[in-house]
């Protein structure tokens, strides 16, 4: 009896976990615009959803089994978080103060395939070198490791932009010209 319980209790676990990874990839999805792949996944989410859920009502009697959903579910969602990190969908806009003008951090950026737009600004200690880079999201780490190598200093801000449209710079991306 005790071993038909801890292999119950393990089942839902994994069910679980399974079940809320796919729904936070998929949630992702649709965040994302990729709705066909999103629709996709969730023809299986809902399949294993239904199998857990349907093991757990049945044997509602079992608190262990209600406890290890539960914690199935949590822990579904970090991996899923972790998958979607690994997955680095999209894209992310930095913006970048710096005084450092005399380096060319532009130009640098733009020699390792990052698409740099720059403008002179003014702060409240005098002038400053503003810019704008986008890079998809698998590059973010290493482009904030270039970024603070060439100026530890640098004021980094960034965001992930909901729609790009135009410029050269998405199609060379796209044909891998980033060197990170």
């Amino acid at each position: 009896m005790l071993h038909n319980s801890i292999t119950m209790v393990m089942i839902i676990l994994v069910i679980n976990i399974v079940y809320v990874s796919f729904f936070t990839i998929r949630m992702i999805l649709t965040l994302k615009g990729q709705r066909y792949l999103a629709a996709f996944i969730s023809m299986f989410e809902v399949v294993i959803y239904v199998v857990g859920l349907g093991l757990v009502l049945d044997n509602l009697n079992e608190i262990q089994n209600l406890i290890a959903y539960a914690v199935g579910y949590g822990i579904g969602v970090i991996v899923g978080m972790k998958i979607e990190e690994k997955l680095a969908l999209g894209y992310i806009t930095v913006n970048v103060i710096t005084t450092e003008h005399d380096k060319d951090l532009p130009k640098q950026l733009r020699e390792k395939g990052y698409g740099v737009t720059n403008w002179m600004a003014n702060g409240l200690e005098g002038d400053r070198l503003s810019m704008q880079i986008l890079t998809p999201r698998k590059y973010e780490l290493k482009l904030y490791q270039t970024i603070k190598e060439l100026d530890p200093k640098a004021f980094i801000i960034a965001y992930e932009p909901k729609t790009i449209h135009g410029g050269f710079w998405v199609k060379a991306v796209r044909k891998g010209r980033i060197k990170a």
